[in-house]
């Protein structure tokens, strides 16, 4: 049994959600493959080749594969699944924006069904992922002679980055399909930890009551060399931009720490963060569902709390 990771990468440093994606193929067995598709990707390359429990590493390094559009990458998934004897019997990748553009595309191609967003690996064909929001866990087994799996990283503690000593192996074929093409992109430049590798993450919901109170959780944040997130809510009223949403259609975070400011706790918030390991709720409404999860609740006006909790640290 052959297990093929697609790695997450922006052509230049290996995202962590890879490792913990490994973490999820180590627990179903078998030797470990991870697909490096970019460009210029020798650094990317090397780091995986490092991963402890990855046997080999192959590389798909072409201008095609530069911004990993879903077009050009999962013909070429699929068809290392089923060429050059290499037959794979699970395909994983994080479920990011790019693996879940991805998979669906391979499942469609092998003509097997898709399991999204796996927490759990009970066996190499039983898997367990939330539904409702979080609010039930299913527990799933597929029959399908290939196993396509999105794994949602918070569910698996990362494997170590360092102690491999994997094989790397170029590929040459390229498979381009025309029907798209990369114009542009545009990214959050921010000197605070990315949201779903900040080990603290302090996140704002409608309570702020506006984008300019925001201040006092980006100094908060400062202080404790956080990341800021949102609820939707406050994404919605325009306090601040979507890319620092937290929640069910948002950023999935299991930050060690996190502090949920004027958030009331809705299902769909909940859902992207309940895993930390510590939550704190600051509210200045005691009924509010926040602290049903929170391991610490404070009831007080935040803006009289975060200043407070500033000034103590």
């Amino acid at each position: 049994m052959t297990i093929l990771v697609i790695a997450e990468h922006d052509n230049k440093v290996l995202a962590p959600a890879t490792l913990n994606t490994v973490a999820a193929a180590v627990k179903i067995g078998g030797d470990i493959h991870v697909l490096v598709a970019g460009l210029g990707v020798g650094i990317v390359a090397e780091a995986s080749a490092k991963i402890l429990g990855v046997a080999k590493v192959l590389v798909a390094d072409n201008a095609v594969y530069a911004h990993l559009l879903p077009e050009n990458v999962a013909p070429l998934i699929a068809n290392l699944v089923i060429e050059q004897n290499t037959i794979y019997s699970h395909v994983l990748a994080c479920a990011t924006s790019n693996g879940k553009n991805i998979l669906p595309r391979v499942a469609a191609a092998l003509d097997v069904d898709q399991i999204s967003e796996i927490i759990s690996v009970q066996s190499a064909d039983t898997f367990k992922r939330p539904i409702y929001a979080g609010n039930a866990i299913a527990t799933v087994q597929s029959n399908a002679s290939v196993k396509v799996i999105t794994v949602r990283a918070t569910g698996f503690d990362p494997v170590a980055a360092e102690g491999g000593s994997a094989l790397i192996e170029a590929i040459t074929t390229v498979y381009e399909s025309g029907k798209s093409c990369f114009v542009d992109e545009v990214l959050a430049k921010s000197d605070r930890p990315e949201l779903t590798a900040a080990r603290i993450v302090v996140s704002g919901g409608r309570g702020m009551q506006n984008g300019d109170n925001f201040k006092h959780l980006y100094s908060l944040a400062d202080k404790l060399g956080a990341g800021v997130g949102a609820s939707r809510a406050a994404v919605d009223a325009g306090f601040v931009p979507n890319d620092m949403q937290v929640g069910q259609t948002g950023k999935i975070v299991a930050p060690q720490l996190y502090i949920a400011v004027g958030i009331s706790g809705a299902i769909q918030h909940l859902a992207g963060m309940k895993d930390s390991k510590v939550i704190v709720a600051i509210n200045k409404d005691e009924e509010a569902p926040i602290f049903q999860v929170a391991d610490y609740g404070l009831v007080a006006d935040l803006f009289e709390a975060v200043p407070e909790l500033e000034h103590a640290l």
